[in-house]
């Protein structure tokens, strides 16, 4: 009888790895890019470079007694390129950039073109009169005006706060 002390219950073989399987270059690649992407991601100052994002228009709200007014800054955008609509209480800007840049030397010739679209929606409070909104479009400017039915400006109460 032989003794099968000495010798393994399995043959185990080594499993020889190809070369390309142990270098990864296209995974070190993808985690600087990820790494690059989250540094300079959206907590960087406050906001996402142009680079890396497309650029949405700056809004500002303000309210007033009659009505509330909107406006988007849209440098660069021509108004036959913008559509402001209202449905459903959710106002929603959106537009298109386009930008065309041609030179021609003696010695190149350049052509560039961007281009880029946009998209803003915003929930609008009760109480707005849909059938009496306006908009305006001025050296880049978007203002939209949105006048407040009547029953909303009445239902404003102060409320008198008493000391104990």
């Amino acid at each position: 009888m032989a003794d099968t002390r000495t010798k393994p219950l399995a043959k185990t073989e080594e499993k020889s790895v190809a070369p390309f399987e142990r270098w990864r270059p296209f995974e070190n690649l993808r985690a600087e890019i990820d790494r690059a992407f989250h540094e300079f991601g959206p907590t960087t100052f406050g906001r996402m470079p142009a680079a890396f994002s497309r650029e949405l228009p700056a809004l500002d709200v303000v309210e007033s007694e009659k009505s509330f007014e909107v406006s988007a800054e849209l440098p660069g955008v021509d108004a036959t390129n913008v559509d402001v609509t209202l449905a459903d209480g959710i106002l929603t800007i959106k537009g298109e950039k386009t930008e065309t840049k041609e030179e021609k030397e003696k010695n190149y010739y350049l052509s560039e073109r961007r281009y880029g679209s946009f998209r803003r929606s915003l929930e609008l409070p009760r109480g707005i009169d849909s059938e009496k909104i306006e908009a305006n479009f001025l050296n880049g400017v978007l203002k939209i005006v949105l006048p407040k039915t009547a029953e909303s400006q009445e239902k404003d109460r102060k409320i008198t706060i008493k000391t104990a």
